[in-house]
């Protein structure tokens, strides 16, 4: 079922509910209002023919008579009036033609003497029996009569109500009906937007409006998806083209020597040159396929084993083995105040990831730069670890900056340099996924700087 059909059916059920149970309460209430009404009516008649009776005693009976059988506007319907000793014995008794004749049992007389007075029905009509005692003798009237109007009246009510339950529910299906279709429209406007959007056309938007409401919330969200959906196969594309290019490169290098070694027979010395040219190019696709693959295990978190991590230590191996890369490379590294906590120069994280995140920035910082030397500090504070890399290569230029770490980019100031421009964008992958990020500062006077931030553990407790 439809979500629409299912807010109507609910918005029906409910507003039935709310209608029902007022004109349940209405009609209650004016039937409950109409028997008091006719019992003060029974009662004030009563009391009339009581005063008269302990007034005038037997000779009011004839004019009692006279005036029952006499009908009047406004008089109670059915109505029969007795007048019992206290014995029991019928002293005046009057039924109204086409009325039940009143009888009265001994227990109800009884009640009546107990209580002072008594309501209770026989068939179908309202009595009222009240006991009245006088210093000549002593009483009790009993008077009933049937409410024709009252219950016309409450009867025509209720065929009202239902008459109108039966308006409001139909009323408020269409409302609902309508409602819903505003109140989804927005909803219908996402659906159709969205069957229009495929991998091809990612730049398309859905229209939030300008409101706060959720739907507003929902179509902003789905375009931050959107977002990040076509920068991700935007990165894709250019990942894949830039590495069928790089691995093409190797390839018809090692192909073409080949064949050339192959045209015709050549001296032991030529086949050497060959097979080192071929090591060489071989040793490139190597790296770069290594490289490929640690790319790919960072863009997935669920493979990823994290462990408290000194931040010390991984800085002190990459130190050792940039040097061991290159004999003119120099690594300086620097510690600041160590904090009180050990906890805030651990993080969490993976070993393995973060020596490569910081191997390439280091190596990097080498590689470029005119002395061959990085100096590496590493300092603490706000329960943060922070590793600058201060190197003093060519100066990276601004719109050059945010490009760097994009997959295969090489600066212009690189020259010659062997590379495959992953190094960066590697290392800013797994910095990201530590929770951390990078920032990158180059001047001509201080040189090109790398600050790493990395929350310790103790952020994290």
């Amino acid at each position: 079922m439809k979500i629409r059909y299912k807010i109507m059916l609910l918005f029906i059920l409910l507003v039935t509910a709310i209608i029902s149970v007022l004109t349940w309460s209405v009609y209650y209430f004016a039937r409950l209002e109409r028997k008091q009404v006719f019992e003060k009516r029974l009662k004030a008649r009563a009391n009339y023919n009581t005063q008269l009776y302990a007034l005038m005693g037997d000779s009011a009976l004839s004019l009692l008579r006279r005036m029952d059988t006499t009908s009047t506007v406004g008089s109670l319907q059915s109505r029969s009036i007795v007048i019992y000793s206290d014995e029991g014995e019928i002293l005046y008794k009057f039924d109204m033609p086409g009325s039940m004749p009143l009888s009265v049992s001994g227990d109800v007389l009884q009640e009546a003497r107990t209580r002072g007075e008594k309501y209770f029905t026989i068939d179908n009509r309202d009595v009222i029996a009240i006991h009245r005692v006088t210093s000549r003798k002593s009483f009790i009237v009993v008077v009933a009569g049937h409410d024709d109007d009252g219950l016309e009246r409450v009867a025509t009510l209720n065929r009202i109500l239902f008459f109108s339950l039966v308006v409001g529910v139909f009323l408020t299906a269409v409302v609902s009906y309508l409602f819903t279709g505003q109140l989804l429209r927005p909803v219908a406007q996402i659906i159709r937007e969205v069957k229009d959007i495929s991998s091809y056309n990612l730049s398309h938007r859905i229209r939030a409006g300008t409101g706060q409401d959720e739907l507003s919330q929902l179509a902003n969200t789905f375009n931050e998806l959107l977002g990040r959906l076509q920068e991700s196969f935007a990165i894709q594309r250019r990942f894949i083209s830039n590495a069928s290019h790089e691995l093409s490169t190797p390839l018809t290098s090692i192909s073409s020597q080949v064949e050339v070694a192959l045209q015709k027979e050549r001296g032991a010395q030529e086949y050497e040159q060959v097979l080192s040219s071929i090591r060489e190019d071989v040793q490139q696709m190597t790296q770069l396929t290594k490289s490929l693959l640690e790319i790919a295990k960072t863009g997935s978190q669920g493979g990823i084993e994290l462990n408290e991590v000194r931040v010390d230590e991984v800085l002190l191996k990459v130190m050792a083995d940039v040097k061991k890369l290159n004999t003119d490379y120099d690594v300086e590294l620097n510690f600041g105040e160590f904090p009180e906590d050990e906890k805030d120069f651990v993080v969490f994280g993976n070993t393995e990831l973060l020596y490569i995140a910081f191997k390439n920035i280091v190596e990097n910082g080498c590689k470029y730069s005119s002395d061959k030397r990085s100096l590496v500090d590493l300092s603490f504070a706000h329960h943060k670890v922070y590793v600058r890399v201060l190197n003093q290569g060519d100066v990276i230029a601004a719109e050059e900056i945010h490009q760097i770490f994009q997959p295969f980019y090489r600066g212009s100031g690189t020259g010659n340099s062997r590379g495959f421009g992953l190094g960066l964008a590697l290392a800013q992958r797994i910095i990201s996924l530590h929770k951390g990020w990078i920032h990158v500062q180059s001047e001509l006077t201080h040189g090109t700087e790398f600050t790493v931030h990395l929350p310790s553990i103790k952020i994290f407790n």
